[in-house]
């Protein structure tokens, strides 16, 4: 059974860049589909950023693109999400999903396994 880990939250500030970390475990990032959500307080879980085990193509919301990137290193079972010119709004709990789907990869009911999340807090 796939296991993720996520790690890299923290309190920020607005304009400032972080990078999440999600470690796969119990099977190999390559081959699978990863995405990121996130959930703010009040609201529902969100597609963030995904990239596809068999295009390598990354999607991402209208909200983070240009400004979040999403990567794995296969070296080390890892996706990653780099997150530049944060705003107050990015402000959630940030999870990683997998899924062994290749497409329509925003929708959170296409993925099999979640982390526990990470926090991200960005002040104004």
């Amino acid at each position: 059974q796939v296991q993720l880990v996520e790690s890299g939250g923290g309190l920020m500030q607005a304009g400032d860049s972080l990078r999440l970390s999600c470690v796969v475990s119990g099977g190999t990032a390559s081959t699978l589909s990863m995405g990121w959500f996130r959930q703010a307080p009040g609201k529902e879980r969100e597609f963030v950023a995904a990239i596809s085990w068999r295009t390598e193509i990354a999607v991402y919301a209208d909200s983070v693109k240009g400004r979040f990137t999403i990567f794995r290193d296969s070296a080390k079972n890892t996706v990653y999400l780099r997150m530049n010119s944060l705003k107050f709004e990015d402000t959630a709990v940030y999870y990683c999903a997998t899924t062994l789907q290749a497409y329509s990869l925003a929708y959170a009911a296409r993925y099999d396994s979640w982390g526990q999340g990470t926090q991200v807090t960005v002040s104004s």
